[in-house]
């Protein structure tokens, strides 16, 4: 029989303390500040980033499935507002003709903005680790293009997925003299596809983005957690700007903007209080037994 950490004791012992203090230490750390510079600079990469990936990947899949779960999928990240943003990148593909070495690498540099701010964010919700190890700096360099690549690898695989999921919606299925239609299983698939993925999306940027090493099942613990608590999030959001917002009353043809990015500044504060939570659970690992102060 396995017998729980002592850290995990702790947390199952007094979970409001525990809560307590994540929230203390992500205030202590202007998380809040951190995460709206994380979406600031999302916004500045997104679009080139999606622009590079669909240019590259449209030799291998039909450009309008890959924009087709681009706009599927953007819902996730920019609820209400992923058409817009998916007939601006359609337009801009269309012409990529003009696209010089200049545009190119202007590109491929914004798109890499958002990830290299995320991981200053992380170092400082990781200050511990930082202080121990610092990363070397061709490391960091090179890491928001690994992941530029490995995220547009995952478009192909969720595209490829996606098209094939389609496909069995469009089929019926024959059972004893019955038949029933498969395109309500086919749109849970297709659901479960972007909940995996976002799941996976998440624990990678805890595993890869902070300095040291950190447990893949602590790892997938916070990006199922920041995963289920975006989804809670988002669907509030599409039931506010829908009902509720006047957003495009007071901002006008800013509106599509402002909406990104105060969506993206929520899931970047979600996504920053997770790693908090594992940040505080490793100070506890590390505090001498006995040491911990207890409410």
């Amino acid at each position: 029989m396995r017998v729980i950490s002592p850290a995990a004791a702790h947390v199952l012992a007094s979970p409001a303390a525990f809560a307590r203090q994540v929230l203390a230490g992500f205030k202590k750390n202007q998380g809040l500040l951190l995460a709206g510079a994380v979406a600031y600079y999302a916004l500045l990469s997104v679009v080139p980033l999606l622009i590079l990936a669909v240019i590259a990947l449209s030799h291998v899949v039909d450009q309008r499935e890959l924009l087709e779960t681009l706009g599927r999928y953007l819902e996730w990240v920019m609820p209400g507002q992923s058409r817009a943003v998916v007939a601006e990148l359609s337009s801009f593909v269309t012409h990529r003709g003009v696209i010089g070495w200049v545009l190119l690498l202007t590109m491929l540099f914004f798109s890499s903005l958002a990830f290299t701010v995320l991981e200053k964010a992380m170092s400082v919700i990781f200050l511990h680790r930082f202080a121990v190890r610092r990363r070397h700096f061709l490391v960091s360099a090179l890491l928001p293009y690994c992941y530029i690549v490995c995220l547009a690898f995952g478009l192909l695989v969720m595209t490829i997925v996606a098209g094939m999921l389609e496909t069995m919606g469009d089929r019926m299925l024959f059972f004893l003299g019955f038949e029933w239609s498969l395109k309500g299983v086919s749109g849970v698939l297709l659901y479960l596809l972007g909940l995996i993925g976002e799941i996976v999306l998440l624990s990678s940027v805890y595993m890869v983005m902070p300095v040291g090493r950190l447990s893949w099942r602590h790892a997938l613990l916070g990006g199922a957690t920041a995963a289920l608590l975006w989804e809670v999030t988002r669907h509030v959001l599409v039931w506010y700007f829908s009902t509720l917002s006047q957003v495009s009353v007071v901002y006008g043809s800013l509106t599509t903007a402002i909406v990104v990015l105060f969506s993206l500044e929520i899931a970047a504060g979600l996504l920053l209080l997770g790693a908090q939570v594992i940040s505080e659970y490793e100070r506890i690992s590390r505090t001498p037994a006995g040491a911990v102060s207890r409410p």
